[in-house]
């Protein structure tokens, strides 16, 4: 737990120019002016300013481009701002990237994430009064379900992508330095985000992106693979409780309630779509198009979120569908941010103001 009640807590959030850091930076900034906010981002091809522009002057915000990978930056940084709190978001996330790159998911999300725990260590000195590592992780770390059960904390890790095994590594130090060196640590493993700001990768801001232009939606295998949906502004709200409330060297999952085959959810995706484009209904569905599916490819996510509802009073606010219905609101009245995600223009932009 941090008192929140201390006058200027100093937090540094890792990723925070991403879909998920986005939101938490935001809800930090606006609702914590005493607090120093400090955005710690590479400005990779997922990480986006743009996500951040209406907080970006605030007095108590600033951004800080800088790779976790980058041992002695880390420290210097820790050494400059005197960090009271880490939440750590920064993370190579994609399964389909894992299965074509490991060791770059290695690197950020197991070297990375040491970096910060060496530093945070090294920087507090024993010292963790008022102090917290917040590590931020995934429900793919516990492997595959089957048609039925849920992931709870206690569940066995058992990854089966490269991008589930680098989260479990990551999660596994992050618990070895509480025990062996005693630094205060949070962990949260949440289900599958969605909402505004997303890269379009991902299986929802990729098909409202393929469905604008009217260009095929790969679905994998039959479709009938199952995830538990959280909406990202939710899930922020969860991650300050946990960061604020939670007692230290707890786990929590954090998960939607919201369990969806991927062809349900395309279909739903498709008729909403249909409607707010004032398509024929069933125009969308003749988009889907059904492709190999991918290796190691789990059947079946779904959380129990019981015990941060009861520890902390947290739930999700919005059903699937009003979420979802938010989320194609902003991603149609935000298609120049769409269409300068996935042309690449604003990474140019990147090169030439941050010369990298």
């Amino acid at each position: 737990m941090v008192n929140k009640d201390k006058n200027k807590l100093k937090v540094l959030i890792t990723g925070g120019a991403g879909f998920i850091g986005s939101h938490v930076v935001r809800l930090f900034v606006n609702k914590y002016p005493n607090y120093e906010i400090v955005n710690l981002d590479a400005l990779t091809y997922a990480g986006n300013l743009e996500n951040l522009k209406d907080v970006e002057n605030a007095s108590n915000y600033s951004f800080v481009k800088g790779d976790i990978t980058d041992a002695s930056f880390i420290h210097k940084i820790f050494s400059e701002y005197q960090f009271n709190g880490v939440i750590h978001l920064a993370a190579e996330s994609h399964v389909d990237r894992s299965i074509a790159d490991p060791l770059a998911f290695v690197k950020t999300n197991v070297i990375g994430t040491m970096n910060l725990l060496n530093a945070a260590k090294e920087n507090w000195k024993g010292q963790f009064e008022n102090k917290l590592f917040y590590h931020i992780s995934t429900d793919e770390v516990y492997g595959s379900l089957g048609e039925s059960g849920l992931f709870t904390e206690e569940t066995n890790y058992d990854p089966n992508s490269p991008y589930a095994a680098s989260k479990a590594s990551s999660d596994h130090f992050v618990r070895a330095y509480g025990e062996t060196y005693g630094l205060p640590y949070i962990i949260s493993n949440c289900s599958n985000n969605y909402g505004p700001n997303q890269f379009p990768e991902k299986l929802i801001p990729l098909f409202i992106h393929n469905i604008i232009q009217e260009q095929p939606l790969p679905v994998y295998g039959d479709g009938n693979y199952t995830r538990d949906w959280l909406f990202v502004i939710d899930h922020a709200r969860a991650i300050d409780l946990i960061f604020h409330n939670s007692e230290k060297n707890k786990t929590y999952n954090v998960g939607g309630f919201n369990e969806w085959k991927n062809i349900d959810l395309v279909g739903l995706l498709c008729r909403i779509m249909d409607k707010k484009l004032h398509r024929q209904e069933g125009a969308s569905s003749q988009l889907i198009t059904y492709v190999k599916d991918r290796p190691a490819h789990d059947l079946r996510y779904a959380i129990d979120a019981s015990k941060i509802n009861k520890d902390l009073g947290w739930r999700p606010s919005v059903t699937f569908e009003e979420g979802l219905e938010k989320t194609i609101d902003w991603y149609l009245e935000n298609q120049k941010w769409l269409k300068n995600v996935t042309s690449g223009a604003y990474q140019e932009y990147y090169k030439e103001q941050y010369k990298y």
